[in-house]
């Protein structure tokens, strides 16, 4: 087996897009094509030979390429880590549409903002592709309509009970103040937020607070957000956070679809008005910046629509190959 991939980074957050000849994957939708490439083996052992050590890590992330729902999409994308497929992606989605742009496969303005459609299984976003004289300077997702799902849900852990705040943006999120559980949004406190994270989503997965109101395929905690908040700055707010997703995982960017979340949950408490910023920062330092683009109503809940904005960055060019000989196959896991 040989395939060749292009990894980027958004935020210090590696995403590693598939650009080999992929077998076709079946659905009407990519949504319909998560559900598909969930249930095959041969996509899953793909999966596993670009995530796992030794070619990738526990924290690796990626995609595969599909069409498009309908013929205004420019793309479509299944997202994939270390456990399986992930219903939504904004730092993929930032590194995607810049991979789009610079290898050419999109066309874009040299100068000023091109939209793209990118279907994802939550549905579908538009990248706004910033260039300055051919070159990607940002990219700005406007993401799905995001909302809030429960307040304040109590969650028993090994350090006593924490309350956690469930947001929709593409994915569910647990946000829950690191301070409530002792712990600070830093490089010190990586373990306890990794292990303490895990407790929070598997607590709260089953539950009802984690159930999408319409469709079951989005339901479940996809992370836990642990958040210092930074305070009021100039036109907005500015929080540190950490996302703790899949079994285990740790986002080293702000995370694009956690930050919507945050951004809904935000907005519901007054604190994130249209016009204002939320600096969002991550646990290395890398920032996005967020905002109320407009306010909506889905799954008849009051909603936003938020807009995350960041950078992506090529890493490498890859062809990874697996020799007949290789008693590890397609790799393992530490964690």
């Amino acid at each position: 087996m040989e395939i060749r991939a292009t990894d980027y980074h958004t935020a210090g957050e590696p995403f590693r897009i598939v650009t080999s000849q992929v077998t076709a994957i079946p659905g009407d939708t990519v949504a319909d094509r998560r559900v598909h490439a969930m249930r095959s083996q041969e996509l899953d052992r793909i999966r596993r030979f670009l995530c796992h050590e030794p070619r990738g890590h526990a924290d690796m992330y990626g995609c595969f390429l599909v069409p498009p729902d309908d013929e205004g999409g420019d793309a479509g994308v299944l997202f994939w880590h270390k456990d399986g497929f992930s219903t939504a992606c904004g730092h993929g989605t930032v590194a995607l549409a810049t991979w789009l742009v610079e290898t050419g496969r999109a066309a874009a303005a040299s100068d000023g903002v091109t939209d793209l459609a990118i279907d994802v299984p939550s549905g579908r976003v538009i990248a706004r592709v910033n260039c300055v004289a051919g070159q990607v300077q940002s990219v700005t997702v406007r993401n799905v309509a995001s909302y809030v799902l429960a307040r304040a849900v109590p969650v028993e852990t090994r350090k006593g009970t924490v309350y956690a705040d469930l947001g929709y943006g593409g994915a569910i999120y647990a946000s829950v103040d690191a301070q409530s559980a002792g712990l600070t949004v830093s490089p010190e406190h990586y373990q306890d937020l990794i292990s303490m994270g895990r407790e929070i989503k598997w607590a709260l997965n089953e539950t009802s607070h984690a159930q999408h109101p319409s469709d079951p395929r989005l339901s479940g905690v996809y992370g836990t957000i642990w958040y210092d908040d930074l305070g009021a700055v100039a036109g907005g707010i500015h929080q540190r956070n950490v996302t703790v997703f899949a079994d285990g995982e740790v986002d080293r960017s702000p995370c694009g679809s956690g930050t919507a979340a945050r951004v809904a949950l935000l907005a519901d408490q007054g604190r994130l008005a249209p016009g204002q910023v939320l600096i969002h920062e991550s646990i290395i330092g890398t920032r996005f910046t967020a905002w109320v683009a407009d306010q909506t109503t889905a799954e008849g809940r009051t909603a936003v629509i938020p807009e995350v904005q960041g950078n992506a960055f090529i890493t490498g060019e890859h062809a990874f190959i697996l020799d007949p000989r290789d008693e590890l196959e397609t790799g393992f896991v530490l964690r």
